[in-house]
């Protein structure tokens, strides 16, 4: 899948299906009865299977742009949180059949707060901050300097005002972000991301 290899189960451990929903039931099985559980991995020592698998992300979150070009989804939103560290709490990342990747984002309220000097202010005026946006703006475009391919430069970020919605299945059971409900419930901001002509809220790169 796109260079990855997806992980999937088949036993007498493993559930049949989905109780009376044949259509889950045929998406989430193969031809061969395996279960496609979503996640990839790659063997620790190739020369040695028996030393384990090393988890490879969420084939689920991967997605092709409209080249073609495969995105990884959860490398580019390490890489992201990385470049933009301290003020970034997670991203997510935009992009299918579009002609370049972007980014929703969460502010780190406490990293927003030490970058401006400011402790007292409002949780909306330090995620706006001029010197947080341009902290955003440096450290992501020293990223794509050394990841210009289209597949990993990040070409727009919108950060986000209202946290992760449990209540909306934007938070998985395990805590993690669910990619595809953030961009189906939020439209409205992957469609400010991808504007012919963005609005100031974005951040370009």
């Amino acid at each position: 899948n796109g260079g990855k290899m997806e992980l999937r189960v088949r036993g007498p451990n493993v559930t049949p299906g989905y109780l009376k929903r044949p259509d889950l039931t045929a998406a989430a099985f193969d031809d061969e009865g395996f279960y496609r559980i979503g996640d990839a991995g790659q063997f620790a020592d190739p020369a040695a299977p028996v030393k384990g698998l090393i988890f490879d992300g969420r084939v689920v979150e991967d997605f092709k742009l409209s080249t073609g070009t495969w995105v990884n989804s959860g490398a580019l939103r390490l890489a992201a949180l990385s470049a933009a560290a301290p003020v970034l709490q997670d991203v997510v990342v935009a992009g299918h059949d579009r002609d370049f990747v972007a980014l929703l984002a969460w502010p780190n309220l406490n990293g927003c707060r030490s970058m401006c000097g400011d402790r007292d202010a409002g949780d909306a005026d330090v995620a706006a901050s001029p010197v947080v946006r341009q902290h955003i703006r440096d450290g992501l475009a020293a990223y794509n300097g050394t990841n210009p391919g289209s597949s990993t430069r990040i070409h727009r970020l919108l950060l986000l005002g209202t946290p992760p919605a449990i209540d909306a299945n934007e938070i998985t059971d395990k805590g993690y972000i669910n990619q595809r409900a953030v961009l189906d419930n939020r439209a409205g901001d992957v469609g400010r991301l991808f504007a012919a002509k963005p609005d100031a809220g974005v951040i370009e790169l």
